[in-house]
């Protein structure tokens, strides 16, 4: 028999105090039980197939979820259940079904009221096939979410949830490894190609890559929100706008290969005013990628953004608290130290 989701768990949410006591342990079990509970509260709305939200409420806890397992994990002590690779699975099925819904909505209110009547009645097999692939889409969610494995994987977190056990970096206060659970995200996706590139053509899967990258990076620093001043949380909004310039890319260019699939012929030729309209919605996107993507490439701005996740927010100013927390890493990222 499948493991049963429980709608509720034994103790209220963590309201934890903002003070430099609390442990990365039991702030990281705030963020999955939110995550866990959101996730119980959508699985009926989401089976039921009622309307789009709820599928893309469940597709964003998931990644949330999976964010703060990966991020957290070296201060956790997990069941062998939660594993990364079933949470990989179910969120590739939502995923699916959740692209295929933003395809459709692209298509029916987006850009079907721009078009003539006849280009219109053109792109009717294209709403007929992405209206099969979506009911295949949900057969295989269907089965995904109500399998012994996705729900074993929830019911374990639940039950570690009631009973969480944590590594000996689980019991260290929170604020002495801020930047340690900042920093790494953050310099490793300032040094990904994609940030290089000058056309969306020019290398399409780096492209993929780097989106997935900043929305990974995004998830991690919006986990430790609260704690950050006006320039982390700036920079934060500052990668939100990419992913969502760099997503809207990705969905042009699947939408503009699901049509031409379906017309056997150049998308140009057969219904140009929808093409030019895909063209111009791509180039305002890719002109604006550039003007936000370009100050990674310059020194001054980098350091200014990493430094910035260096400052927590609860305790004002803490520059004093680095020096003797992290002394050889203020002195390599000081606000005083010249950044030219």
């Amino acid at each position: 028999m499948a493991p049963r989701l429980v709608s509720g768990l034994d103790h209220p949410p963590l309201n934890l105090p903002m003070t430099s006591e609390r442990t990365s342990g039991a702030y990281a079990h705030a963020l999955l039980q939110r995550h866990c509970r959101r996730l119980v509260e959508l699985h009926g709305p989401v089976l039921a197939n009622d309307g789009t939200e709820p599928l893309h409420q469940m597709r964003v806890s998931l990644r949330r979820l999976r964010s703060c397992l990966g991020q957290f994990g070296p201060c956790l002590r997990l069941p062998a259940a939660v594993d990364d690779s079933r949470l990989a699975k179910s969120v590739r099925r939502l995923g699916l079904a959740r692209d295929l819904d933003v395809l459709q909505e692209r298509l029916d209110e987006g850009l079907l009221p721009q078009l003539p009547e006849q280009e219109r009645q053109r792109l009717k097999p294209v709403r007929r096939q992405l209206t099969r692939e979506r009911t295949l889409a949900q057969e295989h969610l269907e089965k995904t979410l109500q399998s012994s494995r996705h729900l074993e994987l929830i019911a374990e977190l639940q039950g570690w949830l009631r009973q969480p056990t944590y590594s000996p970096l689980g019991e260290q206060p929170l604020h002495q490894w801020l930047p340690e659970w900042c920093l790494p995200g953050s310099a490793s996706l300032m040094l990904h190609p994609g940030w290089w590139l000058r056309s969306p053509e020019e290398n399409v899967d780096t492209l993929h890559d780097l989106r997935k990258r900043i929305k990974t990076v995004r998830y991690q620093l919006e986990n430790l929100q609260e704690l950050l001043d006006s320039r982390g949380r700036q920079w934060i909004s500052q990668l939100k706008e990419g992913q969502s310039l760099l997503g809207e890319l990705n969905d042009l260019s699947v939408l503009r290969k699901a049509i031409d699939d379906q017309l056997g012929s150049e998308l140009d030729d057969a219904v140009p005013q929808l093409g030019w309209l895909l063209e111009q919605h791509r180039q305002h996107c890719w002109n604006r990628w550039i003007d936000l993507s370009r100050p990674i490439t310059d020194r001054r701005e980098r350091r200014r953004r990493l430094a910035g996740l260096l400052r927590w927010r609860s305790e004002g100013s803490h520059w004093g608290r680095l020096r003797h927390v992290l002394p050889v890493r203020h002195a390599l990222i000081d606000k005083r130290t010249p950044l030219g």
